[in-house]
């Protein structure tokens, strides 16, 4: 595996990328060698937040913790990345596709899917669906104490969702039918 580092606003320190080789570096049996791991670090108001992207096959693995402490991220990035590893490998073999990236072994490894890394659906919703403005959707959403809110676009006469962003604004998704 090869690991690109960076960091923002944090000088990369030796303990640092050690730290971090050491922690990825257990997902190295699951990875042919020339598979690139992109690790961002970085530091804002003490938060202490890691990213990793790992490029596969028409996808993205990908991870992002925040936690007081980098070396504590980096640990909690290392367990989501792992989950994530589970899950892909299930939809692979159900799937029966060729996993480009990856080594027979991640396939032939003993640690197979836990019940709960499978997807289920346990609650459907009903509700009446009338036609207002994203504007409007965004203060509905506000008032319910949501972080998305689905409704009919009445400029675009669409199903549209508009969603509550990390830095507090607001995001839109409209539908794109190919």
């Amino acid at each position: 595996m090869k690991f690109i580092i960076i960091g923002k606003n944090i000088d990369v320190t030796e303990g640092l990328k050690t730290a971090v080789e050491s922690k990825l570096g257990k997902l190295e049996r699951y990875f042919t060698p020339d598979t690139e791991i992109h690790v961002t670090l970085s530091v804002q108001k003490e938060r202490q937040k890691i990213e990793v992207t790992i490029p596969v096959k028409g996808n993205i693995i990908r991870s992002e913790q925040v936690s007081d402490d980098m070396y504590v991220s980096i640990d909690l990035v290392e367990e989501v990345i792992e989950r994530q590893l589970r899950k892909y490998k299930n939809k692979l073999v159900a799937r029966h596709q060729e996993g480009g990236n990856f080594k027979q072994e991640f396939f032939d490894s003993a640690e197979s899917t836990e019940a709960d890394d499978e997807i289920k659906i346990v609650r459907t919703k009903k509700f009446g669906i009338k036609p207002m403005y994203p504007e409007d959707a965004c203060v509905q959403m506000d008032l319910l104490g949501h972080d998305f809110f689905v409704f009919f676009n009445a400029e675009t006469e669409e199903v549209n969702v508009v969603y509550k962003r990390k830095n507090g604004s607001f995001g839109l998704i409209e539908p794109e039918f190919n």
